[in-house]
């Protein structure tokens, strides 16, 4: 599987803190120049994030002010990490069919992968 690019994992990231609740609505999102000297990325990879998240009506900009996360951005993000969710689901049993293992087999590690991480989770 090839690596995604970087912009994309900034956007995923911040369609993440949305949908999550860790970034509210209303809330600025740091400059361009900010987040890259951050991460440690060039600006334009930025640029390009704060685009994609703009178009998919996640952030708006406020003169003066900055990028602001939208009003619908919750309910979108929500939407929009079922659908990366989904995705990633469908590659990993995609692999597992590929490898020969039944599907009680794939059922099982699933379930079991579940379990482990809603374990960790209450912890």
């Amino acid at each position: 599987m090839a690596p995604r690019p970087i912009y994309e994992q900034i956007v995923a990231q911040v369609i993440y803190g949305v949908a999550g609740g860790a970034v509210e609505v209303g809330a600025l999102i740091p400059s361009v120049r900010e987040l890259a000297e951050t991460l440690l990325v060039h600006p334009n990879t930025v640029a390009r994030a704060v685009q994609e998240l703009e178009r998919e009506g996640v952030v708006t900009a406020r003169r003066g002010k900055g990028m602001e996360v939208t009003p619908g951005a919750p309910a979108a993000c929500r939407a929009k990490r079922r659908s990366l969710l989904q995705h990633k689901i469908r590659a990993a049993l995609r692999e597992a069919v590929a490898s020969g293992l039944a599907p009680e087999e794939i059922q099982q590690l699933v379930e079991g992968a579940l379990a482990e991480t809603n374990g960790k989770r209450r912890k």
